[in-house]
């Protein structure tokens, strides 16, 4: 029978004052920030509510990010926080495998997410008999990383980028362990760009992210640039 392990959510927060620059051909970098900040609380709603996660880590620098963490009683974890997203959740997992821990990762920019998703994750884990486990959802193109559980916390070496999905795969498999792939629709949009933004639109949410995209559009802030098309 599987050991229980604790399991902790990592959410890595990048200096919300140069967020999503992708879409400066929409927002401007104060409503591209408030859009990141608000991103973030509707994932921590979601990793809040999901009762199987031991607590959730805010790997982050900037303020705001972090006075929103400790609103939700995380713990704001500095250590490689400003060297970016791979080095950021390395190194919050190597703090956790030393406690015995895993960890479920996700990035701060999927709004849609909620509890049962984190709990679907949790479940798949929890009904395979692997121990290391290594489980991931990827993003909605099939190319990124948009959820990871690595149990212990650093079972498997991760890094991250636009096209991370495959070699993480691989990379489990490396370590000797089978990779459990699912795919979770609302972990799956990540808002990078435009055509991200319309996506997330055509799937109404009662999120703060919607709410702020729908007051946004009532005064005709995304209307300044063309979005590219959603295909």
């Amino acid at each position: 029978m599987k050991t229980p392990r604790a399991i902790w959510a990592v959410v890595p927060v990048k200096q919300t004052a140069d967020a999503k620059q992708r879409l400066a051909g929409v927002l401007d970098r104060s409503w591209r920030r408030e859009l990141a900040l608000a991103m973030f609380a509707d994932v921590l709603d979601a990793v809040a509510a999901a009762s199987e996660l031991s607590g959730i880590i805010v790997s982050t620098l900037d303020e705001a990010a972090a006075r929103i963490a400790a609103r939700y009683g995380a713990r704001v974890f500095i250590e490689a926080a400003g060297e970016g997203h791979t080095a950021a959740v390395m190194a919050a997992a190597r703090r956790l495998a030393q406690e015995g821990s895993a960890m479920l990762t996700v990035p701060a920019d999927i709004p849609l997410v909620q509890a049962d998703d984190i709990c679907q994750i949790i479940g798949a884990w929890e009904m395979s008999e692997d121990s290391p486990a290594f489980c991931i959802v990827p993003a909605r193109d099939e190319c990124g990383s948009n959820a990871v559980l690595c149990a212990p916390a650093d079972a498997v070496p991760l890094s991250f980028g636009d096209d991370s999905f495959l070699p993480h795969v691989r990379a489990a498999q490396a370590c000797g362990i089978t990779p459990m792939v699912l795919r979770v629709p609302r972990i799956a949009l990540d808002i990078d760009t435009p055509a991200d933004l319309d996506r997330l639109m055509a799937n109404p949410a009662p999120t703060r992210t919607h709410a702020l995209l729908e007051q946004w559009r009532d005064a005709d802030k995304l209307a300044a640039a063309p979005h590219a098309s959603a295909d």
